[in-house]
C-alpha cells in the first residue's frame, strides 16, 4: 500500500510531452491519468467507457459534431461512452483523466503520432 500523497504540481512538471497521459493513479480498474495537452487531437470515442476530464490549468475545448464545451481550471466535465469527441488545447493545458484502465486515449481510432502506449506509469 502507498503511504504518500501524489503531488500533482511535481507530477505535471515531470511531463514534458503533450498528447501522453501518464498514470498518477489506479483504484478498482479505473486510472487516474495526468496529461498535458496543446494544439487538436483526433476526432474518436470510447465505445466502452466512459471519459472524465478535470482540467487542472489553463483552457480546454471539447467538440462535439453538434456542439462545445469549454473548461477551465477546477472545471470537470463527462464524456459519455459511444460519443465522438475531439478536444483542443489553444494553449498548453494540464488535466486529470479518470477512465477504465485499459482505455486508449485515440479510442476507436488508431494514429501513428497520437496513439499512447497504454499503462505508462509516472
Amino acid at each position: 500500500m502507498e503511504t504518500r500523497a501524489v503531488s500533482l504540481d511535481s507530477k505535471f512538471a515531470a511531463i514534458s510531452d503533450h498528447w501522453r497521459p501518464r498514470i498518477a493513479a489506479s483504484f478498482n480498474g479505473q486510472e487516474i491519468k495526468l496529461a498535458k495537452l496543446q494544439g487538436e487531437f483526433v476526432w474518436h470515442r470510447h465505445d466502452e467507457t466512459d471519459e472524465v476530464f478535470l482540467v487542472w490549468r489553463g483552457g480546454l475545448r471539447i467538440e462535439f459534431r453538434d456542439s462545445v464545451v469549454d473548461l477551465g481550471p477546477g472545471d470537470l466535465f463527462v464524456v459519455p461512452r459511444g460519443v465522438e469527441h475531439r478536444p483542443i488545447a489553444e494553449e498548453e493545458v494540464e488535466l486529470l483523466l479518470l477512465e477504465a484502465a485499459d482505455t486508449r486515449n485515440t479510442g476507436n481510432v488508431e494514429d501513428a503520432l497520437l496513439t499512447a502506449p497504454g499503462g505508462v506509469p509516472i
